[in-house]
C-alpha cells in the first residue's frame, strides 16, 4: 500500500479512536476508509478489527474501579464472549466473500441505526437502574449472539452490549464497564483468529493500531469538552451514506 494511503489510514484510525472514546462508532469511519483505499471488504473488516484492538484495552483501564467484586461474573460472561467471538470470526472466514459483500451494507446500516438510538436506550436503562445483582438465564444466550455479531462484523457492538447488559442487570454504569471488558475479550479473539487465518493488511495495522490507541487516550481526555450529539449525528449520517454506497456495489 502506498505511503500516502497508510498516512490516511493512520489519520482515520486516530479519529476512530477518539470517536470510540467520546460517542462510539469508530468502526463506521475506519472500515469504509479501508474499502476506499482498495482493500476487499473482508480484508478491510478483519484489518479494522485487528487495528482497533488496542483501543479496547484503554477502555477497560478507564473502568477498573467498576470491576471490583465482579470477578466471577466477568469470568462467566468472558467465557461466553470467547465462544461467540470465535464463532463469528470463523463464520466470516469460512463463508464466501460474496456473502459478506451482500450482508455488510445491512450490517453498516444496522450499526448506524443502533448508534442513533443509543441516547434513548441509555435514558431508558438509567431510569431502570435498581441495583439488581442476579444474572437472568437469557443474558448468556443474548451475549453469545451479540458477540457472534461482534466477531463477524463488530460495528456498534458496544451499543448492543450495553443494551443487553443494562436490560439484564439494571445497572447502567456496570453495564458500561462490562461492555468495555467484553468488547476487549471479543476483539482479542478476533485478533488471534484473524491474525492467524485472516487476510489482514499488516502494513495498515502497523500504523493504524498505535494511532487507535493514541486516539482512544486523547478522546478520553477531551470527552467532556466535545459535544456528543453533533458527533453522533455525523457518524450516523456517514454510516447511512456508506451503507447506501455499499448497496450500489452489490
Amino acid at each position: 500500500m502506498p505511503a500516502a494511503d497508510l498516512l490516511v489510514a493512520a489519520a482515520v484510525s486516530l479519529a476512530a479512536g477518539v470517536i470510540n472514546s467520546i460517542a462510539g462508532g469508530g468502526s463506521l469511519i475506519l472500515f469504509p476508509t479501508l474499502v476506499a483505499l482498495g482493500l476487499p471488504t473482508v480484508a478491510a473488516n478483519v484489518t479494522n478489527s485487528v487495528a482497533q484492538w488496542p483501543g479496547y484495552l484503554g477502555g477497560m483501564a478507564g473502568f477498573r474501579r467498576e470491576y471490583v467484586g465482579q470477578g466471577g461474573r466477568m469470568v462467566r460472561l468472558g467465557a461466553v464472549s470467547v465462544l461467540g467471538g470465535t464463532a463469528g470470526s470463523v463464520l466470516l472466514l469460512t463463508t464466501p466473500s460474496e456473502a459478506f459483500d451482500v450482508v455488510v451494507p445491512v450490517l453498516v446500516l444496522l450499526a448506524s441505526l443502533l448508534l442513533a438510538l443509543q441516547p434513548l436506550l441509555t435514558r431508558r436503562l438509567r431510569d431502570r437502574d435498581d441495583g439488581t445483582t442476579r444474572d437472568p438465564w437469557w443474558l448468556y444466550l443474548a451475549l453469545f449472539l451479540a458477540t457472534v455479531y461482534g466477531g463477524y462484523f463488530g460495528g456498534a457492538l458496544g451499543v448492543i452490549l450495553v443494551g443487553v447488559l443494562g436490560t439484564a442487570l439494571h445497572r447502567l454504569q456496570l453495564a458500561n464497564a462490562l461492555k468495555s471488558a467484553l468488547s476487549a475479550v471479543t476483539a482479542s479473539v478476533t485478533l488471534v483468529v484473524f491474525g492467524l487465518f485472516g487476510p489482514v493488511a499488516w502494513q495498515v495495522v502497523a500504523v493504524a493500531a498505535p494511532a487507535s490507541l493514541v486516539g482512544g487516550f486523547v478522546g478520553a481526555r477531551i470527552a467532556g469538552r466535545i459535544p456528543v450529539t453533533p458527533l453522533r449525528v455525523f457518524i450516523v449520517v456517514f454510516g447511512v451514506a456508506v451503507s447506501v454506497y455499499l448497496f450500489t456495489r452489490i
